[in-house]
């Protein structure tokens, strides 16, 4: 007789070779779900308890609902139609309610009949339907349904407990139906592989995995849901810092070049030239990177810095002490205006530091390079032969950077720019650029709450900068109501009249740009829907008006994303010049555009924008001695929630704190999901701002266990669940956060 084969593991099975060909297709292709492991992992949105009803009165318009409710009332009707010209159209309505509110069912012409059979006044049941509104009342129309049964009947055993599980559902798959699936794969999963360490799960109290999913799915009592949620937290938590523990502990291994700054270089030079003393925050995160430029292993460092607190400067200074120590440094930027304009500004802060091996030059110079897309065909050839022979000691540019034929003699160092813009593939082929791995400094404007930093970021070490520099001013924001109070959107345009009358300049900030019929149907949708009545307002419109009207006189220009690279940069350069007095620009001023001359900024349809944004927005004023004035112009109501929102980003200038709200106004699952990997979502239960604790223990652990075991040899039941996890892409996804 043949040896036993190890038994499967019963969370990779194919959901169809368990639920049937059907079934199966249907959760494939709506809610994404392949295996066992994934449905069992696919947790109830909510639970009804048998005993109490749906609250109806509080139901999202033209959303998928699930609810549990009594028939009050089923009348049939008939009418005459197209269809049925002699009046023998049939329409059964029946009413259910929860004690409180009532919603209407509809179900019309041969689906009437069963319906009318079986939903009759106190019959229990589960509807689940489109919520709609029909002669300004709420309705189902044909919803499907699940009924109650006396808990004699079978379908109470189905559905043990007190607690009806309601599932996350489609249109094509009620979330009864999944509950049922649910049921017929749960016996299996009591042979799972338990992710957690035993003495791990003992030390905190926590149930198995087996008990966790079975109490997940079936809870009896409230305290079931309570223990199997912490118990899944912790397996999210855990399975992902082991990731990225194993990831930090591999990148430890590398090779790298150690590339310590000389005592009296280019870097000393710099420095005497400062017309300014750096902060401490700039001189302590400037230490912290160059004793991880002096090891034999590759820096991998995140610099968090608020808008204006001189990230660009330690950037700078550690791309010097590269070129002090023999290799060059690559600065990556998301986008041809802000690589010249970071081009300028490094050049300018250098002076003739940065005219090496030019007539003129000082005695450290070296050579600082643009490399874009739009370059011409002779200053593209220029700056890629001086980099391949290392007369270049610097380039900045976009992801033109990374095509094959550009070539490095050295490369030391790679400085991301707003990493959230950059893909993962563009960042390993730029890293793959060098003989051996150079070090990493990735750089965000977006302030990340330190869970999420942990969470997201996890394989890199984290330096704040927190404090601003001397000489930057306060920027008070205020929220103009403009439907409420128009009289405030006129005063808006006078106080950027007075600004400019002051001698500064000022920005106007819309969400679209307005040369394309069709882009209104893309622009971002604003979280409430009642502004959804109109497109949202669009730069070409917006400047145009303003000229014509409010700003008459001033001198208006435009911005935005489609214009020509030389365009733009042209209209960039006469703003900061002083030659136009206001422009009018989408997003794409949001990232590390610089004139200190612009104190106001008024961002129209506010409330379509995120809270990140906004605050990265504003941070384009105040940037000089003057103070910075932001106005959100909207039109949403006041007890909406888009207004909450825009009323947080006027009382806070702390980017942490906004960024902690913009996080629970979200979604967690974008944290870590599609806004960044393109993957499904791997956090289902862990709230990345509340699982603070939970996410902190979790990584210590992960160390512990790391450190102790890489290959993970003694935690078969670990790789199984890390190997779920990190499919090939999320694997690719975590390898730069």
């Amino acid at each position: 007789m043949d040896l036993v084969p190890a038994p499967e593991e019963p969370l990779t099975r194919p959901l169809k070779s368990v639920l049937g060909p059907a079934t199966a297709k249907v959760m494939a292709e709506h809610l994404g779900l392949h295996s066992v492991g994934d449905l069992l992992h696919h947790y109830p949105r909510r639970y009804e308890e048998r005993g109490q009803l749906t609250h109806l009165a509080d139901l999202p318009m033209d959303e998928h609902v699930t609810v549990v409710a009594q028939v009050a009332d089923a009348r049939l009707h008939s009418f005459a139609s197209s269809k049925a010209p002699r009046g023998k159209g049939q329409r059964l309505e029946v009413t259910i309610t929860d004690g409180s509110g009532r919603l209407q069912l509809v179900f019309f012409g041969n689906g009437v009949h069963k319906p009318h059979k079986e939903l009759l006044p106190g019959t229990r049941a589960m509807f689940a339907g489109k919520v709609s509104v029909f002669n300004r009342r709420l309705q189902l129309a044909h919803p499907a349904y699940e009924l109650l049964k006396s808990d004699t009947e079978e379908t109470a055993e189905s559905w043990a407990g007190a607690l009806i599980p309601i599932y996350p559902a489609t249109a094509k798959l009620e979330s009864w139906k999944i509950g049922k699936a649910v049921q017929t794969v749960l016996p299996s999963s009591q042979d799972v592989l338990d992710p957690l360490p035993a003495p791990l799960r003992e030390g905190r109290g926590l149930v198995t995995l087996p008990e966790a999913l079975l109490k997940i799915h079936r809870p009896h009592t409230k305290a079931d849901i309570a223990d199997a949620r912490a118990r899944l937290k912790w397996d999210e938590a855990f399975v992902l810092q082991i990731a990225l523990a194993r990831r930090r502990h591999a990148d430890a291994q590398l090779p790298a070049v150690s590339r310590a700054p000389k005592a009296d270089g280019l870097l000393t030079a710099f420095d005497d030239r400062l017309p300014f003393t750096l902060t401490e925050g700039q001189r302590k995160v400037s230490a912290e990177i160059f004793t991880d430029l002096a090891t034999e292993h590759p820096m991998h460092r995140l610099l968090q810095g608020e808008v204006g607190s001189g990230k660009t400067l330690v950037a700078l200074r550690a791309m010097l002490a590269v070129v002090d120590a023999g290799g060059q440094a690559a600065m990556l930027a998301p986008t041809e205006v802000l690589a010249q304009q970071h081009h300028r500004s490094v050049v300018e802060m250098m002076g003739d530091l940065a005219e090496g091996s030019m007539l003129g030059g000082a005695e450290h110079a070296t050579k600082i390079v643009l490399l874009t897309g739009s370059m011409g065909a002779a200053a593209r050839r220029q700056a890629l032969l001086d980099l391949v022979t290392g007369e270049a000691g610097i380039v900045i540019g976009t992801h033109a950077l990374i095509e094959d034929k550009v070539q490095f003699h050295d490369l030391g160092l790679v400085v991301v720019d707003e990493q959230h813009r950059f893909g993962v593939e563009q960042r390993d082929a730029l890293r793959g650029k060098g003989k051996q791995p150079p070090h990493l400094l990735v750089m965000t404007a977006t302030p990340i709450p330190r869970t999420v930093a942990m969470t997201v970021f996890g394989d890199l070490e984290t330096s704040v900068l927190d404090q601003l520099p001397a000489g930057r001013s306060p920027i008070a924001t205020h929220v103009v109501p403009a439907a409420d109070k128009p009289h405030f959107l006129a005063r808006a345009w006078e106080r950027v009249r007075e600004e400019v009358t002051g001698g500064h300049q000022a920005y106007v900030v819309c969400p679209r740009i307005g040369d394309d019929a069709d882009e209104a149907a893309e622009a971002k949708k604003s979280p409430e829907g009642d502004a959804e009545k109109r497109p949202p307002l669009a730069v070409l419109d917006v400047a145009d008006q303003l000229a014509k009207g409010p700003l008459q006189g001033l001198a208006v220009e435009v911005l935005h994303g489609r214009m020509h690279p030389d365009d733009k940069d042209a209209v960039m350069r006469r703003f900061a010049a002083g030659e136009t007095d206001v422009l009018v620009a989408t997003t794409v001023i949001e990232v590390g555009v610089n004139v200190p001359n612009a104190t106001a900024m008024v961002i129209m349809d506010a409330d379509r924008f995120g809270v990140s944004q906004l605050h990265q927005l504003r941070g384009r004023v105040g940037r000089g001695s003057a103070p910075g004035l932001c106005l959100l112009v909207t039109e949403m109501p006041e007890a909406s929630p888009a207004r909450r929102r825009l009323n947080a980003v006027a009382a806070t200038l702390d980017g942490f704190e906004l960024s902690r709200i913009d996080l629970e106004q979200r979604r967690e699952g974008d944290v870590l999901g599609q806004a960044q990997s393109g993957a499904r979502t791997s956090l289902r239960v862990l709230a990345v701002i509340e699982d603070e604790e939970v996410i902190a223990q979790a990584r210590d652990e992960a160390v512990s266990v790391v450190t102790a075991d890489p290959d993970l040899t003694s935690h078969p039941g670990l790789r199984t669940a890390l190997d779920a996890l990190l499919d090939a892409d999320r694997e690719q996804y975590l390898d730069k956060g």
